[in-house]
């Protein structure tokens, strides 16, 4: 405090004869003594200064130690992540739109949605750091809505996200989103795991119809998503990558037609990003087990027993593809599918779910079936889901 005081006192010194000389108006027959004495008044103003006492916690707001480590861990995540998260923004025939990437590995991938980058002329790939590249679509998937971008950029702004295990989740676990909602990069949102084995339409149309294909193992979160958020990651507590955000569920929307956030978000899971971005990286696309049929998702109990059905436990087919791998196999429309490969499914999402994390095309999987109240099993070849042109 002595020092402080001692450079306060030194400060006023030197305003006061820069003043002075300024002016040109001092006069000082002995400038060294009264200079001194004019020095000790001031350092008494000082010492007897009434200085302004510094904030303090407010001793009536109790904060427990774990908010307080709870809020650390969040800042820590934050700063250890965000470096790696990105806007993107894109020009084409349809006016701009932006989104959210994040940096997949050391040499320049980035990480995003298909429907972000779709039919794009231009791209620009913007770091936190201010760093801007022009990106590339190098891969595109249109059933998990996945798209990787290839950009050129100096090694101290690649700051890889690492990816995580999405199958290790459990309902009701804390996870974060960060990303560029309505432009507002380097945002960070924090929620709970709502759900997991979501289905989704995917932006692959079915051959010869006007129905997508289903996109599976989707994660629900309650994490604030809105539009702009699209490409970014859904991350643990840890800063791995769990999901990667895609759309939300609402009936409220902004001035511009944009669906505003209402606590249902859906998130591709890191498992299956972990299957489709390599092959997206080395050749551009990725192939999916396809069964070649379709099936009822809602079958109400009432439902279930008029087929003669014990329960609604299981997915129904609705119907079979002529000439696909269900119908090669014998699987007929009614049946209803209890197991794959030993595992106990509930409904149609769990068998895509399934499929997606667990199998290829020309894998053969065993299919446990009710027919007409008579328990069998199937041998299936799974195929190769069609894909329809962008």
């Amino acid at each position: 405090m002595h020092t402080q005081r001692n450079r306060s006192f030194l400060a006023v010194i030197s305003v006061l004869v820069l003043a002075a000389l300024a002016c040109g108006t001092i006069s000082l027959p002995n400038a060294g003594e009264a200079l001194q004495d004019f020095g000790n008044q001031v350092q008494e103003q000082i010492e007897n200064m009434e200085l302004p006492q510094l904030q303090q916690p407010n001793p009536e707001v109790q904060v427990s130690s774990d908010m307080l480590s709870q809020q650390e861990a969040l800042v820590s995540l934050y700063n250890a992540v965000s470096p790696g998260v990105v806007s993107i923004a894109t020009v084409s025939g349809q006016g701009g739109a932006q989104g959210s990437g994040f940096v997949y590995d050391m040499q320049g991938h980035i990480v995003t949605n298909f429907h972000v980058v779709e039919g794009a002329q231009y791209i620009e790939v913007t770091f936190p750091s201010g760093f801007q590249a022009v990106g590339e679509v190098i891969g595109e998937d249109l059933d998990s809505d996945l798209a990787v971008l290839k950009i050129d950029a100096p090694a101290e702004e690649l700051f890889p996200v690492q990816m995580g295990d999405s199958d290790a989740l459990q309902v009701g676990q804390y996870v974060v989103a960060i990303g560029n909602p309505f432009g507002l990069s380097g945002s960070m949102s924090l929620g709970v795991i709502s759900s997991k084995g979501r289905t989704l339409d995917s932006m692959n149309l079915a051959p010869n119809s006007t129905q997508f294909f289903s996109a599976g193992d989707i994660i629900q979160t309650d994490a604030a998503i809105n539009p702009g958020n699209s490409g970014g990651p859904l991350l643990n507590l840890y800063g791995e990558v769990v999901g990667v955000n895609r759309a939300i569920r609402s009936f409220s929307f902004n001035e511009t037609g944009d669906a505003l956030n209402s606590g249902i978000g859906f998130a591709i899971s890191a498992n299956i990003v972990k299957r489709v971005v390599p092959s997206l990286i080395e050749v551009g696309h990725y192939e999916y087990p396809y069964l070649g049929l379709s099936s009822s998702s809602n079958l109400s109990l009432a439902a279930a027993q008029q087929l003669g059905l014990e329960n609604n436990n299981g997915a129904l087919v609705a119907a079979v593809v002529d000439g696909g791998p269900s119908d090669q196999a014998g699987l007929q429309q009614g049946d209803m599918i209890k197991a794959i490969n030993g595992r106990l499914v509930k409904n149609f999402d769990q068998l895509i779910a399934y499929l997606f994390g667990n199998t290829s095309p020309g894998d053969v999987v065993v299919l446990d079936i009710i027919r007409e109240g008579q328990t069998m099993q199937i041998n299936l070849t799974l195929g190769a889901r069609p894909v329809s042109p962008p």
